[in-house]
């Protein structure tokens, strides 16, 4: 039992340990850097207005 609690610790701190290093490239970032009509709808911007998108 010992044994089995000790592998799963171990195997979880080194899962933990190797996510914290590795970071996803920045093509898989959430916010859009340049807006786009559909994520200007989200945010309540008509994007058919050229006046309420600059």
């Amino acid at each position: 039992m010992f044994k089995l609690l000790f592998s799963l610790l171990l195997i979880s701190v080194l899962a933990i340990s190797i996510s914290r290093r590795v970071r996803l490239a920045s093509r898989y970032e959430r916010a859009p850097r340049k807006l786009n009509p559909w994520s200007s709808l989200d945010k309540g911007i008509d994007p058919t207005d050229p006046e309420s998108h600059s």
